[in-house]
């Protein structure tokens, strides 16, 4: 027992906060007609003349009313799935409840005519243990105001029957009151909170777009530059090198001076591509930390941003841009926070970079490698890079330290922007064109990677004092990652 509660335990730590709050809805709405049912019934059973007639009755009213609030939690759940789009409408369930209803009626009415049911109040007690389950069902199905005007109908016939076993006006009276605020309950209660479960999966929803539109938005940027730099070049070569190669078929010595200006053209947009790149990889310091207030904060994310600017060195203040880029965009993309610190200080002459947010999430299993690159980074400037759990307080702490001055003067190669291609991927980075969008804060991993990872630490020496975090990729599921 103590085992299955455990697993339980770990199952529901797993689940999103949408997750969560979505489960406990629901079950907050199926327990819903249970609640009536034995509100409504224990009171009636309390006023139920004495004899074995009369308990028979109130037996059968016991047990129609059980078997309706069996069919309605049967109902509401599934009537729940069709008013989120997911799922057919229960209407042979409904027509079922209500049926068992109209006998309820009847036994009722009966018990009224024989003087077996005690007062008007303990009969009304037993019809409005059974309305709201109908009422609820009916209400996710059509609209409130048709559901209200079908309640209405309803209770016709119900007081009709009461009225013509000898009931007093003042008592059916009373009972139209149960009547209607059973019904009002059922109708607006699972409707509301359906509506609000809506709400949540299009909130999440929109948010995932927002990611995915932030590295389209950072790829079409990329292409866009290298369009406008490379395009005339380019034709400019192609149509040298056709010109060389019909000279060089007619022995025309000029052929050679095509392709020297040809290999001329080819250099010259070598090192305009080398710009290029340099200009798309660099991290503002400043830039990032108003991109990532505005991002955040839009986001629906309290960001505080606490900052003492160091007088540091260029790559120095770049790889910090970039700490606080790929920090945001986890936050965004794999956290569900509702705060997040970002505060740069300047300690013994090492810049130190925190940003702490409170969307802990739970460790699936899998590993990204944003992080991985940023303590790469961090390690060639002589730096260091932590990622923590901190379980008690539910937060998530990145923390990085680079030397104010670079030390060797190594800088990285993402910062210059002078390394090739070839050795980015030796070092473990994702080349450009990968879905990786530096060009702001929204922008993170096309693949759902994010950082963190045991290895960080022991790789690149950072000083994490807990659980560091291993990264999951987001697939259809969206992966799991502490930002």
């Amino acid at each position: 027992m103590l085992r299955w509660g455990r697993e339980k335990r770990r199952d529901w730590k797993r689940r999103s906060k949408l997750e969560q709050v979505e489960v406990s809805t629901r079950w907050m709405v199926l327990c819903t007609p249970w609640i009536f049912y034995a509100s409504g019934m224990l009171q009636f059973l309390t006023a139920v003349r004495p004899g074995r007639a009369p308990m028979l009755a109130a037996g059968t009213v016991l047990a129609l009313g059980f078997a309706q609030a069996v069919l309605s939690t049967v109902a509401v759940r599934r009537g729940m799935d069709c008013y989120l789009g997911v799922g057919a409408a229960p209407r042979r369930l409904l027509a079922a409840g209500v049926a068992l209803f109209a006998v309820t009626a009847l036994v009722l009415a009966a018990m009224v005519a024989y003087g077996w049911a005690g007062h008007a109040a303990s009969v009304g007690m037993a019809l409005f243990a059974s309305v709201p389950g109908l009422t609820g069902v009916h209400g996710l199905l059509v609209r409130p105001r048709r559901g209200a005007a079908h309640a209405a109908l309803a209770a016709v016939p119900v007081v009709g029957a009461l009225a013509l076993a000898g009931m007093g006006w003042p008592d059916l009276t009373g009972i139209l009151v149960l009547l209607a605020v059973g019904a009002f309950a059922g109708l607006f209660t699972p409707r509301c909170s359906a509506w609000y479960i809506a709400v949540m999966r299009e909130l999440d929803e929109a948010r995932a777009v927002h990611s995915r539109l932030a590295v389209a938005e950072e790829r079409l940027r990329f292409g866009r530059d290298l369009h406008d730099v490379m395009g005339r070049n380019l034709s400019v070569i192609a149509l040298k090198s056709e010109l060389a190669t019909q000279l060089a078929r007619r022995g025309a010595p000029s052929a050679v001076e095509q392709m020297q200006e040809v290999q001329e053209l080819a250099r010259r947009s070598q090192s305009e591509i080398r710009e290029v790149v340099r200009g798309y990889r660099a991290a503002g310091l400043e830039t990032e930390l108003a991109g990532a207030r505005g991002v955040l904060r839009a986001a629906g994310v309290d960001c505080r941003i606490e900052s003492v600017e160091p007088a540091a060195d260029g790559d120095v203040r770049s790889v910090l841009g970039w700490v606080v880029r790929e920090g945001t965009t986890n936050v965004l993309r794999h956290a569900e926070a509702r705060q997040c610190l970002i505060r740069l200080t300047v300690e013994g002459g090492r810049a130190v970079l925190l940003i702490e947010n409170d969307g802990l999430r739970p460790v699936l299993a899998g590993r990204g490698s944003g992080l991985v690159g940023l303590a790469e980074r961090l390690t060639a400037l002589g730096g260091t890079l932590s990622a923590v759990r901190v379980e008690a307080e539910g937060v998530f702490r990145l923390r990085a330290e680079v030397p104010v001055t670079a030390a060797g003067g190594g800088g990285t190669a993402d910062a210059g922007g002078t390394q090739a291609p070839e050795d980015v991927r030796a070092r473990g980075r994702a080349p450009l064109g990968d879905g990786r969008a530096p060009g702001g804060p929204a922008a993170g991993p096309a693949d759902g990677s994010c950082g963190g990872s045991a290895d960080v630490a022991p790789r690149h020496g950072a000083a994490a004092t807990g659980r560091t975090f291993a990264g999951a990729e987001q697939g259809a599921g969206r992966g799991e990652c502490d930002g």
